[in-house]
């Protein structure tokens, strides 16, 4: 069984006031008014919000996350707030980051969630990375996520980056996730944007791998203002972890999911959503009502070999 979900989390999933510091920091840099702070909403303690995109009053972005199982939560991990909080810091100050990590960890988990923190009136832009893209390309892709006639202005060059330009003089948020994608010369073309003069919008580059790219490009390289590195489901927080994402492993024994973990997961979630979705799905068929070792393992035992 598997569910679908894009990603739309609120403040409080990241930090308690975290919407709070944010619209503070926003202001001194003046993206937002101090009246335009709302309050972060109220939540039960000890289970994260999940919204609905309509909720956050931004459009869903492309892609999202998936959750491969009914009753899952998305659960804001250190590493995933720790990202979010980096993210949060290079919007406000409007330079450019890189989020890298390895595949699963929660890169794009992070970083949605710190979207989901700006204010509604920054424009948030994503854009979908192609496999070896091209200069002309890329530059489509970018028209497309700022919202610019991709169609008419692809064939000339010159009006396209002048057009790209002028939108990003505005405060606004471009993500760039799979950026491990991009070689160097089309890295260079995205720093030639960004020294622009006049440039107010904040750059995203996520990738596992993102950041062996931009350091064979020194010129973006030297402006990139966060460099962050997202690490996996820590060891000994990773029960209460699971727990909090289904409640099919409330009462699971530690040492079995210790095993686990070092067996198969290694602390990527990606990898313990899928194992939770076999899990589950076992549970229901077997009628087990508490999660043991050998239900684990059948679960496991599902997955692709580790290499």
């Amino acid at each position: 069984m598997q569910l679908n979900s894009t990603l739309a989390a609120t403040s409080a999933a990241i930090s308690p006031g975290g919407a709070d510091r944010l619209a503070a920091v926003l202001a001194e840099l003046k993206l937002l008014s101090p009246d335009e702070a709302a309050p972060a909403p109220k939540t039960q303690a000890g289970r994260p919000p999940v919204t609905t995109p309509q909720d956050s009053g931004r459009p869903p972005a492309r892609g999202g996350v998936r959750l491969f199982v009914p009753g899952a939560r998305l659960v804001p991990t250190r590493s995933v707030t720790a990202a979010a909080e980096a993210v949060e810091h290079t919007a406000a100050a409007r330079g450019i980051a890189c989020i890298s990590g390895q595949r699963g960890v929660g890169k794009t988990v992070a970083i949605h969630q710190a979207l989901q923190l700006l204010p509604t009136r920054i424009p948030v832009w994503q854009a979908v990375i192609g496999v070896k893209p091209s200069l002309p390309q890329l530059r489509a892709c970018l028209l497309e996520a700022l919202g610019l006639p991709a169609a008419t202005l692809t064939r000339r060059p010159r009006a396209a980056d002048h057009a790209l330009k002028q939108v990003l003089r505005q405060p606004g948020v471009l993500f760039l996730d799979d950026a491990q994608r991009l070689p160097p010369p089309l890295l260079d073309y995205l720093r030639l944007l960004w020294d622009e003069p006049g440039t107010a919008a904040a750059l995203l580059l996520c990738g596992a791998g993102a950041e062996r790219g931009i350091t064979r490009v020194p010129a973006l390289r030297a402006r990139v203002l966060t460099w962050h590195k997202v690490a996996g489901v820590e060891p000994d927080h990773l029960t209460e972890t699971l727990a909090t994402f289904h409640d099919v492993w409330e009462g699971a024994n530690p040492a079995d999911v210790k095993r686990a973990d070092a067996a198969i997961a290694r602390g990527n979630f990606r990898t313990w959503a899928k194992i939770t979705s076999h899990l589950y799905a076992l549970a229901k068929r077997s009628r087990h009502t508490k999660v043991d070792s050998s239900l684990i393992k059948q679960a496991c035992a599902r997955l692709a070999p580790t290499p």
